[in-house]
């Protein structure tokens, strides 16, 4: 089967060069979403054959799939004429062809993406704009960005995802050194907008569908590496009943976080594995879990207040909580156990990947009977885990430490 993809603006009257008119001219069965057929309708041929491009795509894709082979066009291309916004291949439909049809033969003829036309109204240089696309996905790569504290993001937006609660996340977190510029119905002559906006003016208006928007840093915010233990919220205020920031940096750098991709992190207490880990790798997805339910409102806050969105939070008895529907993870850290270390563990593995890893601190404090090492070492035999040597660490006057690490 043959594409030929054709990009186009908001513009109520498109421009289109000869050659593509001519191709629209000898067309018989075309393409493209409800708003892209009110715009081309009037150049189509009278006998032109229209599928919208609607969800599900799979089952547009089988409606190309029953198109006689060639399609009978009157200039024996055989092409099925696509129309899509833009560049088709800027988060654009010539992606989705690609991945549902790989053998399939294109052509493209893209116009400026809405992003590029922002730019140029604004006259802002765009050459080192991170892209994030929040049409139809979730908020990971933009949370991604601005933990990174990237100067310049530029974002494709729907209905949900729109300016205002965009603005709205932005400001929960504590990201209020960006501008706001919004581009509504760009091309169109009628109905474009531009505007320039505060976070906090963003996040009170309504915009216009279809919109993107571009975030430019006024100035520069500097990650940490390593947040001091007294700037977070505390549970009671118990200094003890968090992980050092030393042990902290010590404990991600055992997980080898780098690499991983999911995070589970076992009785979070105040959220400071969780979000120190978010904070230096924004890549990672974060599950959290804890019993205790005043923790809840403590991981919330410190949340915000270091500018880490993006945890999910799961409050109640680990061992009673339903996994099933998470992502596997591939490094595990135990902050928390009451007790049932060996149970936690041999539920963890059920599901733990193949190359995944597990981490505990151990405290080692005198006139204690069953210390977490021996729990730990008794766990690791049982279910088979093999160890490696532990690294044991003094912080001031407190307990020796001992960051523990197996895997399978």
């Amino acid at each position: 089967m043959k594409f030929i993809v054709i990009g186009i603006s908001d513009h109520p009257e498109p421009f289109f060069s000869p050659e593509v008119l001519d191709i629209i001219k000898n067309g018989k069965v075309f393409s493209g979403g409800k708003r892209h057929h009110e715009i081309v309708a009037p150049l189509l041929p009278a006998d032109a054959q229209w599928i919208d491009i609607t969800v599900p795509l799979d089952a547009v894709f089988e409606q190309y799939k029953t198109l006689p082979q060639p399609f009978p066009v009157r200039d024996g291309s055989g092409s099925l004429i696509v129309f899509a916004s833009g560049d088709p291949l800027f988060f654009g439909f010539a992606n989705t062809i690609k991945r549902k049809m790989p053998e399939a033969e294109m052509v493209l003829y893209p116009t400026f993406n809405s992003l590029q036309l922002l730019a140029h109204r604004l006259l802002i240089p765009y050459h080192d704009m991170r892209i994030v696309s929040l049409t139809g996905r979730p908020w990971p790569d933009f949370d991604k960005a601005l933990i990174e504290r990237v100067g310049k993001i530029g974002v494709l937006t729907d209905r949900e995802h729109t300016p205002a609660t965009i603005a709205q996340r932005m400001l929960e977190y504590g990201y209020t050194q960006y501008q706001i510029f919004v581009g509504e119905h760009l091309g169109n002559p009628n109905l474009e907008k531009v505007s320039t906006l505060t976070l906090e003016k963003a996040a009170q208006c309504d915009f216009t569908h279809p919109n993107c928007l571009i975030l430019c840093a006024e100035h520069s915010v500097p990650r940490s590496f390593g947040i001091p233990d007294s700037d977070f919220a505390l549970l009671d205020g118990r200094e003890k009943m968090i992980t050092k920031m030393p042990i902290r940096l010590l404990t991600l750098r055992a997980l080898d976080l780098p690499p991983r991709h999911v995070l589970w992190d076992i009785g979070f207490c105040t959220g400071s594995v969780s979000i120190e880990a978010k904070l230096q790798f924004p890549h990672l997805q974060i599950e959290a879990f804890e019993i205790r339910p005043e923790c809840e409102t403590i991981i919330q806050e410190n949340a915000r207040r270091f500018g880490t969105p993006g945890i999910n939070i799961h409050m109640g008895d680990f061992l009673e909580t339903d996994i099933s529907s998470l992502p596997r993870p591939d490094a595990v850290f135990i902050g928390g156990h009451g007790g049932r270390l060996k149970e936690i563990m041999a539920k963890v593995l059920t599901v733990l990947a193949d190359d995944g890893c597990i981490v505990m601190n151990s405290v080692k404090a005198p006139k204690v009977v069953t210390d977490s090492h021996q729990l730990w070492d008794e766990a690791c035999l049982e279910l088979g885990l093999k160890q490696e040597p532990p690294m044991r660490i003094i912080i001031d006057e407190h307990h020796p430490i001992e960051i523990l690490k197996a895997h399978k």
